[in-house]
């Protein structure tokens, strides 16, 4: 792999809209992946949950991923990998986002489990180690998997099932926004030798803490980083967590990870909308989500840019 997964900040980008036409935005697109990447963070994601992927069609997704792998090759960023969300119902889709996403110029797949015929899979976890096993057989790139209760029906994959896919050759990492930390810490002390590592950097199998506000918790455990949609908003502040337990300063990188706590609750409760407004009241650019999002009422707006301040302050500070 030209691109290994190393350990760091991993950011699931934002879709960017025309405010009129709801036409992508591809400008901005690129605009916002050369600024993730000159603040120093690991690995870009496109069509995750923050991309509002579910929103797009299929050459709409291709777009936004070759809009961005260009964007950084053209700012000198070409050694950074791409993550691409490929989930999809059936495996014959997830596939063929597979294929499309290295068409786009993707590295790797975010792949979240089936789950809209859940209650029909007898039992659950052979029908989930199949889907991904049927589905890593025949992508063109690694996959990763997407552990995200909240996106499908509440389906949380187990440790064990988990530690059971990370064998597959061409499965070689996870992103756990379920925050159990226990679930992390035994992955990654289950993974360490699952399979050569594709560089001297690189761990054998990735595991991502999925969510800002458990940064220094899944550093803690064993975890390699994160993959998170806060770091859109304040990149470096993520990348400080990090580069502070690296350099054993724990007591200085608890007090960034309450600072980035607080702003993530504002970004948890109100999604990606509230995480577009953030953007929009600091940083100047972000607009609406795609219909049928709602637009923010002015009040709303307002609440979302306070719940963001000590977080921007921390931001400009470094």
């Amino acid at each position: 792999m030209s691109r290994p997964l190393v350990p760091g900040v991993y950011v699931p980008t934002v879709c960017f809209f025309d405010p009129v036409t709801e036409d992508l935005d591809k400008e901005t697109i690129a605009t916002h992946a050369v600024r993730l990447a000159q603040a120093g963070v690991t690995g870009l994601t496109t069509q995750g949950s923050n991309g509002e992927a579910v929103h797009l069609t299929h050459a709409e997704r291709q777009a936004v991923t070759a809009t961005t792998r260009s964007a950084l090759n053209s700012a000198g960023f070409s050694h950074m990998p791409v993550l691409v969300g490929c989930g999809a119902q059936s495996v014959r889709e997830t596939i063929l986002y597979c294929r499309e996403a290295y068409e786009a110029g993707g590295d790797y797949a975010l792949v979240l489990p089936p789950a809209y015929y859940a209650p029909l899979f007898s039992p659950s976890a052979a029908s989930v180690i199949e889907f991904f096993h049927a589905v890593a057989d025949q992508s063109p790139i690694p996959l990763v998997i997407y552990n995200y209760p909240g996106a499908v029906s509440g389906m949380d994959l187990s440790s064990d099932v988990i530690i059971q896919l990370s064998a597959h050759p061409n499965i070689v990492g996870v992103k756990l926004t379920c925050g159990n930390t226990g679930k992390l810490n035994r992955i990654v002390a289950a993974t360490k030798s699952a399979k050569p590592q594709s560089s001297r950097t690189a761990p054998p199998f990735l595991v991502l803490g999925g969510s800002a506000d458990f940064t220094l918790q899944s550093l803690i455990g064993g975890g390699h980083g994160i993959l998170a949609g806060l770091a859109n908003i304040a990149p470096k502040s993520c990348l400080e967590i990090l580069r502070l337990y690296r350099a054993g300063k724990l007591s200085e990188a608890q007090k960034i990870q309450e600072i980035v706590a607080r702003g993530d609750w504002t970004a948890i409760q109100g999604g990606i909308v509230s995480t577009k407004a953030g953007m929009e009241s600091w940083l100047g650019y972000g607009g609406y989500g795609r219909s049928p999002l709602p637009r923010p009422t002015d009040d709303q707006s307002a609440r979302w840019k306070e719940g963001f301040r000590e977080l921007y302050a921390l931001e400009k500070s470094l």
